[in-house]
């Protein structure tokens, strides 16, 4: 067993290194999938990368603009293919060459919206958004399995205006603060949609970001497909073999928790609706 982790390490290392060395010669993401979280941007872009087209990041999750930025841009570029190898598929194979990461803590993130625009102002955006209620409910039973949250759900949105009290105006006044109970005890705050909406609108245009819902994408995957490949400008392509990813399976919510958060987000989501033109039906 040693002697197989080891060796495991190796090559990891050794790929990170060789990965590392030509990172002045790999492409930067033509799109990201920037949430929500809970909303299925895993099994969205799991699935998304197996169009003929699309060459997958090394990680579906790089955290790079909402963790990592300190890394630098170099470092960023390790975790996309080389310069030569789309030169090989546009140029000699004549076909559309895109790759891009799925990180669904970006949508969030007060700074990540300005750090985007100014390493990739002309990248495409894809954001699916899952009724607030049933994102929080799936967030908070995330937590639980890893171990973060000990409190019942109840409990846990109840205090979560004083478990977050502060933390924003901290992540305003220092870019590399991290703070682990905006992180891990959003459930509701992450619900509000359209404050966060707004922020990406302040630096990119409309044209820029895809808004799908996350029910109409597991309801019929392909025709959410269909929309994403067009936004990206791409030829269709049928979805086979679609597969969930991190399905999570935990009891219902009780009834008037459910009605409360129901109300709670209620004004929140006729904003959203307001502002997209979009009525996402939430409300039930």
């Amino acid at each position: 067993m040693f002697l197989k982790e080891t060796a495991k390490e190796i090559i990891k290392k050794g790929n990170y290194m060789f990965r590392f060395s030509t990172r002045h010669m790999r492409v930067l993401p033509d799109f990201l999938i920037i949430g929500g979280q809970k909303c299925g941007t895993s099994s969205f872009y799991r699935n998304l990368v197996k169009h003929p087209s699309i060459a997958p990041a090394f990680d579906k999750e790089i955290y790079f603009f909402n963790g990592k930025f300190h890394k630098g841009i170099n470092w960023y570029r390790t975790h996309f293919p080389l310069l030569p190898y789309k030169y090989y598929v546009t140029k000699i194979c004549r076909q559309k060459f895109l790759t891009g990461e799925a990180t669904p803590g970006y949508i969030f993130h007060p700074h990540v919206p300005k750090r985007v625009s100014e390493v990739l102002p002309h990248v495409k955006i894809i954001v699916l958004l899952r009724n607030p209620v049933d994102r929080a409910y799936s967030h908070y039973h995330h937590e639980v399995r890893k171990k973060r949250e000990t409190l019942s759900f109840e409990d846990a949105i109840k205090t979560e205006e004083e478990r977050l009290r502060g933390e924003f105006e901290k992540l305003i006044k220092n870019e590399r603060y991290k703070s682990f109970n905006y992180i891990h005890y959003s459930y509701l705050a992450r619900g509000i949609y359209v404050d966060q909406l707004q922020r990406w609108n302040n630096f990119f245009k409309k044209e820029q970001i895809l808004i799908l819902k996350s029910e109409d994408f597991f309801r019929d995957t392909q025709t959410s497909f269909d929309q994403a490949l067009q936004f990206l400008g791409l030829p269709g392509w049928q979805v086979n073999d679609f597969r969930k990813a991190h399905v999570g399976y935990y009891p219902k919510m009780d009834t008037a928790i459910r009605n409360r958060l129901l109300n709670y987000f209620k004004p929140h989501n006729h904003k959203l609706y307001e502002y997209l033109g979009i009525n996402f039906g939430w409300d039930e």
